[in-house]
């Protein structure tokens, strides 16, 4: 079995999202940056990998946001190395994007918690 994580990359109260590649596995849909968990790696070190290998910039993991998924925070300015585009949003606004299949619950609890918060 394949372990993946991901992040949430927040600065200024907006997160990154990533579009990924037309010529790749869900062409064109939105995700959050991330990957898989090689070997010997905790989730946290593989985020910070995946970050550097994708995006050309530094995250430093922080809290559990759910199961997978990390919030971070960014040191530099993400580069768009492998993806269609790459995009800071408002967590309100996230329901906008056509995300993949994996990545919906954490769409909806993104969405549900701005709402939560009076932002929607």
């Amino acid at each position: 079995m394949v372990e993946v994580v991901a992040a949430l990359v927040w600065r200024d109260g907006k997160i990154l999202i990533c579009r990924r590649p037309a010529d790749k596995a869900r062409a064109l849909l939105w995700e959050f940056p991330g990957g898989k968990v090689e070997a010997g790696e905790t989730k946290q070190q593989a985020l910070v990998r995946e970050c550097r290998e994708e995006l050309a910039f530094e995250v430093v993991p922080g809290s559990v946001f759910c199961e997978t998924l990390f919030n971070c925070t960014a040191q530099g300015e993400p580069q768009q190395l492998e993806h269609a585009a790459l995009k800071w949003v408002q967590p309100q606004d996230v329901a906008a994007y056509n995300f993949c299949p994996a990545d919906k619950v954490i769409v909806e609890k993104l969405y549900a918690l701005a709402k939560e918060d009076g932002h929607v």
